[in-house]
């Protein structure tokens, strides 16, 4: 059940032998195979294999098997026979031999395949996610060492997974129940069909007392992977397509899986109904909440979709109806599994895949969702929960950060078994905040400058020096606001505002330092010297704007300072209107700044100037040239040119 989903079946067809017996039980096999009987299909194709017989299809076959059974350690044996024959298979062949490598450790290698399937796979998203993250077994290694796990006591010798909260209990899926005379084993797997199960919990998080959940849900078919209101009235759970004792088929007579919901009254579960998005052509399954309770989250092959399975949204209208699914898109699908959903009360969400890099098989990652609802920078949650093998149905109560997940890893007591976590340390999103630190007027890279983060109280965090290259680097938290501080002998210390955005990334803020002394000559812009901007003009106006007002203090201020100083002062103004008004107009901003300046106690003798019209600009707009606001507004200008010193 845990894989019904996850498979997107490849139809192989049937092979040809020499010898008749051989030709006979490999067409039973295949048909076993096609009808998704997979533990009797592997039986007859080992049979014939190891009698020394070889084939291409063979070993696909049998790669496939295993790998659909999640039995990764044997498909690795049997995709190598396949590769030791022909590399010349589809390249999907290639992805699922990597992901079989890395469950037996072959790491080096599974990159290698990796590296094949990346130049035969055209724009498949698991090449691009491999080729854009080449690292990213030091990125999980990273995100490890945050757990501490434990098997839980409810595994039996069979198939247990995917658990549920619901109130104060947990519930789960297991193919534990033999004792019915009745009681069906499904093909694929060799085990019986499996039913949901409830635990209570203790105020640890430890499951108890484990019983057979309601027989109006449960089914003489598969029940599995359920998600409950947060009062208990209500259920959405996966089953089989199978309601009212009738069961449904796709047009290969396939039994499909589908969600189907419940409601609580009276203290029982009743009105068993699939959902409307449900179809016998297609499977929907692992249905979760949002936090809300508006949107469920489900997986999916349904057409349209990018991978065997996809994760879909679908909004829950207040009065019961649901509008229509939406794939979660290609920052979370890719070509491969996705599958087994989770939201978090943080509004994260939790999902299992094969197709973003991890160590093999189902990998855990989680991805933060946005304001719009949608999800971004999905992140594997790092090697103590993830393994070699399949890790998927990850819950966690944030309060207590305990949960559980299921796996199929090694050491377990079945097929898949339940673990329990405590997580000790949050998987924080970070950025690098970088930047280059330069002079403001010269552009000179300034090493050797001190960078203080403080927080929005002021509070310092951390701080660092540029390096040689005038280049600094700090790790921010995601979604906070910080003040930068720059600080370097002979220059004004700079203090910079900045938000950091939601996703894990980089931010770039470049630093630009005004020096605290500046050595002027005759001849030299004493704007340009002390970082003061040009001083800007209306469009046909000749009044100083307010913001401009700022800067022409500086310059009384450097005049009081250097009694000797005079200056020219020179204006400009962009193309348009005609040269002859441009240049009387020029002529009046010129004298608007002299009249500025006097009237903030500037000796007349020390200041002269006049007007340019557009016969300076400083960029290409000259007439009839199309330009921006901002672009003819840097031609609208005031200089001021040292004179005498």
């Amino acid at each position: 059940m845990k894989n019904y989903i996850l498979l997107c079946l490849i139809i192989i067809p049937v092979f040809s032998f020499n010898c008749y017996s051989q030709q006979n039980k490999i067409a039973a096999a295949d048909k076993q195979y096609d009808n998704y009987a997979y533990v009797d299909a592997i039986k007859t194709y080992e049979r014939v294999a190891n009698k020394g017989y070889k084939s291409e299809e063979m070993f696909k076959k049998l790669g496939n098997a295993y790998y659909f059974n999640s039995d990764l350690e044997q498909s690795a044996k049997w995709y190598g026979e396949l590769f030791a024959m022909t590399k010349e298979v589809e390249a999907e062949y290639y992805y699922r031999y990597a992901q079989s490598l890395k469950s037996i450790g072959e790491i080096e290698k599974a990159n290698q395949i990796l590296e094949s399937f990346s130049k035969r796979s055209n724009n498949d998203s698991r090449a691009k996610l491999f080729t854009e993250d080449r690292d990213y077994l030091s990125e999980i290694k990273a995100n490890s060492g945050r757990y501490t796990i434990a098997n839980s006591d409810i595994n039996s010798s069979y198939s247990d997974y995917g658990t549920a909260f619901y109130l104060d209990k947990i519930v789960f899926a297991s193919a534990r129940d033999t004792g019915s005379f009745m009681q069906r084993k499904h093909k694929w797997t060799g085990e019986y069909f499996t039913n949901l199960y409830v635990a209570d919990l203790d105020q640890d998080f430890n499951p108890s007392n484990v019983r057979k959940f309601d027989k109006t849900v449960n089914s003489k078919f598969h029940e599995a992977s359920p998600t409950y209101t947060k009062d208990g009235s209500t259920v959405y759970f996966t089953r089989n397509n199978y309601i009212n004792g009738k069961k449904g088929k796709d047009a290969n007579k396939t039994t499909l899986v589908k969600i189907y919901k419940a409601t609580m009254k009276d203290g029982k579960w009743t009105d068993v109904a699939e959902l409307p998005f449900n179809s016998d052509n297609y499977s929907t399954a692992h249905p979760t909440l949002s936090v809300d309770e508006q949107i469920l989250y489900f997986a999916s092959d349904m057409p349209g979709g990018m991978g065997q399975s996809d994760l879909y949204k679908v909004k829950v209208n207040y009065n019961g109806s649901f509008g229509q699914p939406e794939n979660l898109g290609k920052e979370i699908n890719t070509e491969g599994k996705e599958t087994f959903p989770f939201i978090s009360s943080e509004n994260e969400l939790y999902f299992a895949s094969d197709g973003h890099p991890g160590l093999g098989g189902l990998d855990v990652f989680v991805a933060a969702i946005d304001k719009e609802g949608n999800a971004k920078n999905v992140q594997n949650i790092g090697a103590d929960i993830n393994s070699p093998n399949d890790d998927f149905a990850y819950i966690i109560d944030t309060k207590s950060r305990k949960g559980f997940y299921s796996s199929n890893k090694k050491g377990g007591e079945g097929n898949d078994d339940i673990y329990q976590f405590l997580e000790n340390k949050k998987l924080s999103c970070t950025q690098e905040l970088f930047g280059l630190v330069t002079d403001i007027i010269t552009e000179e890279i300034l090493p050797n400058t001190k960078v203080s983060l403080y927080d929005n109280q002021a509070q310092l965090i951390h701080s660092t020096f540029s390096d040689p290259t005038g280049n600094y680097t700090l790790t921010v938290d995601c979604g906070k606001e910080y003040l930068v501080r720059a600080e370097k002998e002979n220059y004004s210390t700079k203090e910079v505002m900045i938000s950091i955005g939601s996703l894990s990334g980089k931010t770039n803020l470049p630093i630009a330092l005004e020096s605290a002394k500046c050595k002027v000559a005759v001849g030299d812009d004493l704007g340009k010297c002390f970082g003061i901007k040009m001083i800007y003009f209306d469009l046909d106006q000749s009044n100083i704007r307010p913001e401009a007002a700022l800067d022409l203090e500086k310059i009384v201020d450097v005049l009081r300072e250097n009694p000797n100083m005079k200056l020219d002062i020179r204006s400009h103004t962009d193309s348009r209107a005609t040269a002859a008004y441009n240049m009387k107009l020029s002529d009046k901003r010129a004298k608007s700044t002299i009249q500025w300046l006097i009237k903030n106690g500037i000796d007349q003798a020390r200041l002269t100037g006049k007007g340019y019209g557009e016969s300076e600009l400083v960029n290409h707009c000259a007439d009839e040239v199309k330009c921006s606001e901002e672009e003819h507004q840097m031609n609208r200008r005031s200089e001021f040119i040292i004179t005498t010193l």
